[in-house]
């Protein structure tokens, strides 16, 4: 192994910046973890990282101010980084811009100061769906291509991945990975945090919402936390081969027609219908169903919209792993954990776990 690094790892106690975290300090190098706040940083198996002066290092700062909001001394640590990897951001939909512009935009500037002033090498973490609203092959080394972003929270990453990119254009070292939509561990479906599209699944399968806009053949792309990770980690070792470079973190592409046949193997869960968004009509919805419909699916509708495929040539290429695929399997795989932690009501049936296993090859 090359010589332990200091890596500076931002949000270090979200989801994705736990399991960074925990394969840097794994492979031997020395990880300041900027929390927001004293908790502790938990992976998604639930199993919690503990401090240590030559592996991890908890710093407590704020994205949001300059110097990230460190003491005198911690921003000299801070400034001795080999590498900078910024995961912290807001990934919540439906939240003011303001929110957004602090933490995704000005955080970025401010994560983008600091390694300036050491030209210390950054891992920045954007999202496949800077993109915006479009169908089609998105490339990796496409950025604004005058798709409309879908919600706040995509134009907010949008502005931060161009800031990064401004960088690069100045002489940063710079390496962006984009995510797609994060979910469950590639072989357990584990899931630390039901966030991203798991309240959608919680509405749709509970008949809250029955209907909503959306194409059958529209592309969900589910990546696994670990998946996501791994390529992050791989990045900051290897900088030298990932430099310059924007890598798609994506995975089981999954259109509506497969979320819905595989709904609707569950007997417990209920399956929703997409209708034509030209067609569907909001006012329409009852009481009840209109409310959570405003307040969850339609945060959603752009993604039932997109027919959209990630290009991943770069990321394959770097990592030697080609982007997962049997996007079927994994999503049954991601339910039976929801039902199996009571997310989505109880476990399902013996029946239908022997039926299912006919299928484990299924795409």
């Amino acid at each position: 192994m090359a010589h332990p690094m200091t890596v500076l790892v931002t949000g270090a106690g979200g989801l994705l910046g736990a399991e960074v975290t925990a394969r840097l300090t794994a492979a031997g190098h020395r990880v300041l973890a900027l929390l927001h706040g004293t908790g502790d940083i938990v992976r998604n198996d639930g199993t919690r990282l503990t401090p240590w002066p030559g592996t991890l290092v908890p710093v407590t700062g704020d994205v949001t101010r300059p110097g990230l909001g460190l003491t005198a001394a911690e921003g000299h640590l801070a400034r001795t980084a080999d590498r900078i990897v910024h995961c912290a951001a807001v990934t919540d939909f439906g939240l003011p811009e303001e929110r957004y512009d602090s933490v995704n935009v000005h955080g970025t500037r401010h994560v983008l100061d600091l390694a300036l002033a050491g030209r210390t090498p950054l891992v920045h973490l954007s999202t496949a769906y800077v993109c915006g609203e479009r169908d089609g092959t998105v490339r990796e080394d496409e950025l604004d291509t005058g798709g409309r972003p879908g919600n706040g929270y995509e134009r907010s990453k949008l502005t931060a991945e161009t800031l990064v990119h401004e960088a690069a254009a100045d002489g940063l070292p710079v390496t962006v990975v984009r995510p797609s939509i994060i979910t469950g561990a590639a072989r357990t479906g584990r899931i630390r945090d039901f966030k991203t599209v798991y309240p959608v699944l919680k509405v749709f399968t509970s008949g809250l919402v029955r209907s909503a806009p959306g194409h059958y053949d529209a592309v969900l792309d589910l990546v696994p936390v670990d998946h996501v990770a791994d390529l992050v980690a791989e990045a900051a070792l290897r900088f030298t081969d990932a430099r310059g470079h924007t890598l798609h973190a994506v995975g089981h592409e999954l259109t509506l027609r497969d979320f819905s046949d595989v709904l609707a193997e569950y007997p417990s869960l209920r399956v929703p219908r997409f209708v034509p968004p030209s067609a569907f009509s909001a006012s329409a919805l009852c009481g009840r169903e209109r409310r959570y419909h405003d307040r969850v699916i339609s945060l959603y509708a752009p993604y039932f919209r997109r027919r959209v495929h990630f290009d991943t040539a770069r990321a394959a290429a770097f990592s030697g792993r080609p982007a997962p695929t049997h996007g079927r399997t994994y999503l049954r795989r991601l339910l039976d954990h929801c039902l199996k932690a009571g997310y989505l009501g109880g476990p399902p049936p013996p029946r239908v776990l022997a039926a299912r296993r006919t299928h484990g090859s299924t795409q």
